[in-house]
């Protein structure tokens, strides 16, 4: 049989270890069932023998033979002149097998052929590819920084597979050289074309999971359960767990003796502060626990009739005066959290508030509700407490521009005016 650069690619593709050999005969066969389609106009009437061990296969055609100038198609019907040219004993009636040689598909397509076949081998492992990695999707994977660019990270596993690790997945503090070993959870698999696109991410709330699960062995074993995260990504985090079994305090394990069990995951995290709490389903007990540090003095709950933005309800959380700072955290990040983590919006109110002194709420009116969140973050949720503030020193520790400011304190200084 000719050895037109076409059979060398068998023993090619015979060795790849991501193929068996059933896939690769079949297709084999599919590839040259649409080269000999496209001669032919069919390949139904045709055997294809196919030994890819050897690198080598058989193309035999099948025919009626017909009497001579009555053949009215030549791919399926043989004249007995012609047919006697095989064989000289051949009779009308009778099937003739005639091996189809590859030069005569022609060289051009032969050409197409050896590269249709290449595509189809290529898009197999892509496909495996994708199956293997869509199956990992959630679970924490490791892989070696090849190539840095300014909007991702190109990462190499020990397969060669590509992956990408955006710069939306990072966390702030991350910074990779060439070489280095990264760990994230496979957040999402995708087939672009017929390459699949791995993501990484080291932000999403299941990385933090997956690295209990790691770490912590009551965790991994299912002695303690994580019953939610909320996570502002290399900043800070809360997650709170849970035990069936009495005897272990879910809270100490986790954290271990003097943090030792928690510091690795600190560390992976770029020092993300992780506050770890007790959970219940004591709803008013688990948003007071969610607001830690601060101590809780009253906490009052008022559920919507039905989700709002995804929250559950209202939670009115009272407090005394030093524990609001606490409560909202710096920028806001320990109330927001802890709003992540029960599914409430949460109000907080000082204990014992001056007569004199009003809520900013009560001007949602006539001030928009980011401005007033803005003075939340930073700790000032009444008129009083905004009031004393400086003006340059509220443009340093909030987004909001002089002028913004200036008119927020004249609407509040006019209440009390009033």
């Amino acid at each position: 049989m000719e050895n037109i650069a076409l059979i060398e690619s068998f023993s090619e593709f015979k060795d790849n270890k991501s193929i068996d050999r059933v896939t690769l005969m079949s297709i084999l066969e599919e590839v040259f069932r649409a080269a000999l389609k496209r001669r032919f106009g069919s390949d139904e009437n045709f055997d294809i023998i196919i030994n890819p061990d050897k690198g080598d296969l058989e193309i035999w055609r099948n025919r009626v033979v017909v009497a001579d100038g009555m053949s009215e198609d030549d791919n399926e019907e043989i004249e007995l002149a012609e047919a006697r040219k095989i064989e000289p004993d051949f009779e009308i009636g009778e099937d003739v097998s005639e091996e189809v040689k590859l030069i005569d598909l022609g060289r051009r397509a032969i050409l197409a052929l050896r590269q249709n076949l290449i595509s189809k081998i290529h898009e197999h492992d892509s496909t495996n590819i994708f199956k293997q990695f869509k199956d990992l999707e959630g679970e924490i994977y490791s892989a070696e920084v090849h190539h840095i660019r300014h909007n991702a990270v190109i990462l190499l596993d020990d397969e060669g597979n590509e992956i990408v690790l955006p710069k939306s997945e990072q966390i702030r503090s991350d910074f990779f050289r060439k070489g280095d070993a990264v760990r994230g959870v496979i957040k999402s698999v995708e087939l672009r074309g017929n390459k699949p696109a791995i993501i990484l991410s080291r932000t999403s709330p299941a990385f933090l999971v997956k690295l209990f699960e790691q770490e912590i062995p009551e965790v991994f074993d299912g002695l303690i359960t994580i019953e939610g995260v909320a996570r502002i990504p290399g900043d800070k985090a809360k997650i709170a767990v849970d035990s069936y079994d009495d005897r272990i305090d879910p809270v100490g394990a986790c954290v271990g003796v003097k943090g030792s069990r928690i510091h690795g995951i600190v560390r992976e995290l770029g020092n993300e502060n992780i506050d770890v709490i007790n959970y219940t389903k004591n709803e008013q007990l688990f948003v007071s626990r969610a607001l830690s540090p601060a101590k809780v003095t009253s906490v009052d709950i008022k559920l919507y009739d039905e989700e709002k933005n995804g929250k559950k309800g209202r939670v009115n959380v009272l407090l005394k005066p030093e524990e609001v700072s606490k409560a909202i955290g710096r920028a806001g990040v320990n109330i927001r959290l802890a709003s992540e983590l029960t599914g409430y919006e949460i109000d907080v109110q000082r204990e014992g508030l001056e007569e004199e002194d009003v809520e900013l709420t009560e001007f949602s009116d006539e001030i928009e509700a980011w401005v007033i969140a803005e003075f939340n973050k930073i700790g000032l949720d009444t008129a009083k407490s905004v009031l004393e503030k400086d003006v340059s020193m509220l443009v340093q520790r909030t987004d909001l521009e002089e002028e913004t400011i200036l008119d927020v304190q004249r609407i509040l200084r006019e209440e009390f005016e009033d």
